[in-house]
């Protein structure tokens, strides 16, 4: 995990540097950069491809000026036989220096897209190899965050950085030998605007950070009051709230505005500045440089290669510095990301499959507490027989919802064990007890598919004709054949284009088609019309025919034909019995009844 929030600006057509960054550094880089080399290891021939280029580059670069010298000189020695050799010369360089960085940027970016698809591919698996305790407990926007920031963050540091540092290290590095060999006095004058640069421009950042950081915060909090009130616009209108929503989006609106101003206007002096700065040294090299010409130390062509040299000698310094953040904060995404590729993957358990098993399930002595701490089960048993429908009730938080969860192993059991025919599920391999068992959930889940694709999504190997009967089944067969492309109608987004209770129909085909041995039910029927609550109804029961169910049961009057009924309160079974022996007892489950019934005939 990272130490602090990274904060990256860029701003369309502002001037001088385009980026400023509150650096988010890294807790262990070293471990990192090592995880990091792994994947640079498998790219090693583009990398050596890569620096071999640059150094042709660099090469090119810091030649140039020394060839410009020679030119510069031959001209006022009035030597022209050797000018037009030297310019040709300078001509083949400057189109093997263009074409080196041409390649460079190319190779970069394959370089940078070849690492990031595969990390992107590793932490992906990753992901939905995770234990589900880990997604609960994590922020989704978070884990995406990790997927799509993070991994793009490493790419645009591969594709920009990689090759600018050590081309501007190399580049460094030849410039100060050859201002040397040419003159020692003046490569020494020559550093003086350089650490100004360095100075001006920590001082200018650290002041320049403060505003975009604050202008990155107001344009949060102003685009969380857009969303807030787009989503929550209805009631915004119903209660007539139109005006002062305004004024608060005014009023957030403004400091941004203020904010931004002299941040653009910061921002915009940074150029100005490095020029002033630049011109100085130029200055400098001019006036020394001339007077060391006129004293016979150096020549005319030996000034015009420093002046070249002085630019090309403070623009790696700042690319440098730049790099520097960037590889920092691109470190620091990487370290979010290996945190969760070193995260323990999904416990597939045994061996054992349930090739002939019949259903029974019981829960022995079986205690659990959420990573919060908070028990949620105490000591429950529970035996559930084979093709018994058993319905779970009982107030919200008194653990109903928990008992799926640990049947279908998104939890493990703090003590205890649960069996299905004899055999503990930690021994039964997880991709073999989920296959054989069906979730239809309360809140629907569709992917942007097909209907067909959809409903085979549980058993992708079932052809039309068992998706249609699946279909049937459900009682989805008439709704999906008023769709304009029938099973071959695309959904959107989490089935957005139909409506609550044909989704529900389609999650009831999915598990149809899915053929479980066990069958789970949230009852869903809560937000629909008497009809469609029939037919979900219908389709429930034709579901459970046969199959060893569970169902948590919302509405009471749905589940009093279920073999057991097991009143839940606290974690602990408070009653069980049907529907008839629990009314007569008059406990817990009687005054729940006659909490939704109130009154009404028994």
């Amino acid at each position: 995990m990272s130490s602090k929030s990274n904060v990256n600006i860029k701003i369309p057509g502002m001037r001088g540097p385009r980026t400023f960054s509150e650096v988010e550094k890294p807790k262990d880089g070293k471990k990192t950069l090592l995880n990091l080399m792994n994947y640079f290891q498998k790219e090693m021939k583009l990398i050596i491809l890569l620096v071999l280029i640059v150094v042709i580059v660099v090469v090119c670069s810091v030649y140039t000026p020394d060839l410009q010298s020679k030119a510069v000189d031959s001209i006022t020695e009035g030597e022209f036989q050797n000018t037009g050799k030297i310019l040709f010369v300078m001509l083949c360089v400057y189109c093997v220096y263009s074409l080196g960085v041409f390649l460079q940027n190319i190779i970069s970016a394959k370089l940078s897209q070849k690492i990031v698809k595969r990390m992107r591919g590793d932490l992906f698996e990753k992901i939905v190899r995770l234990p589900i305790s880990y997604i609960d407990n994590h922020s989704h926007g978070d884990i995406m965050s990790r997927m799509t920031n993070d991994v793009e963050n490493i790419s645009n540091t591969v594709s920009q950085s990689v090759g600018s540092l050590v081309s501007g290290v190399l580049t460094i590095i030849g410039t100060v030998i050859m201002m040397v060999l040419m003159c020692p006095r003046l490569a020494l004058l020559s550093c003086l605007t350089v650490i100004l640069t360095v100075i001006v421009t920590k001082y200018l950042s650290g002041i320049m950070r403060k505003f975009f950081t604050k202008r990155q915060v107001l344009l949060g909090e102003l685009n969380s009051i857009v969303e807030e009130k787009v989503t929550g616009y209805k009631t915004t209108a119903a209660y007539g709230r139109e005006r002062q929503v305004v004024r608060e989006f005014e009023k957030s609106s403004d400091e941004l505005t203020k904010t931004g101003i002299i941040a653009e206007i910061l921002g915009g002096s940074m150029g100005p500045v490095m020029n002033v700065i630049n011109n100085i040294g130029f200055v400098i090299i001019a006036a020394f440089g001339g007077y060391f010409a006129f004293n016979g130390i150096i020549s005319i062509g030996v000034v015009s290669a420093f002046i070249v040299y002085a630019k090309q000698f403070g623009r790696p310094i700042n690319e440098i510095a730049n790099v520097y953040g960037q590889i920092q904060t691109a470190v620091a995404g990487a370290e979010r990301i290996f945190d969760i590729m070193e995260e323990k993957s999904e416990d597939k358990g045994g061996n054992e499959n349930m090739n002939n098993s019949k259903g029974v399930i019981e829960f022995k002595n079986v205690n659990f507490s959420y990573p919060n701490g908070k028990q949620v089960l105490f000591d429950f048993n529970l035996k559930v027989e084979a093709g018994q429908k058993v319905a779970l009730v009982g107030a919200t938080g008194s653990g109903k919802t928990t008992v799926v969860n640990l049947l279908m192993r998104f939890y493990d059991t703090d003590k205890g064990e649960i069996l299905v025919d004899g055999v503990n599920i930690r021994n039964i391999d997880l991709d073999e007890l989920r296959k054989n068992t069906a979730i239809v959930l309360q809140d629907t889940v569709l992917f942007s598919d097909t209907i067909e694709n959809n409903i085979k999504y549980s058993n992708p190997h079932i052809d039309r004709e068992e998706v249609k009967r699946a279909a049937e089944l459900s009682n989805c067969m008439d709704m999906i054949e008023h769709m304009p492309l029938k099973f071959d109608t695309l959904l959107s987004e989490a089935g957005e284009n139909i409506s609550q209770g044909q989704r529900q129909l389609l999650s009831i085909a999915r598990a149809f088609a899915s053929k479980p041995k066990i069958l789970i039910l949230d009852e869903a029927t809560s937000s629909v019309d008497t009809r469609t609550e029939k037919n979900i109804q219908d389709a429930m029961t034709k579901l459970m025919e046969k199959r060893t169910s569970l169902i948590i049961a919302h509405r009471l009057s749905t589940i009093q034909d279920a073999d057991i009924i097991v009143v839940m309160d606290k974690g602990r079974i408070e009653e069980r019995g049907n529907h008839k022996e629990l009314i007569e007892k008059r406990g817990k489950y009687y005054e729940l009844y006659m909490t939704q019934f109130g009154g009404g005939e028994i």
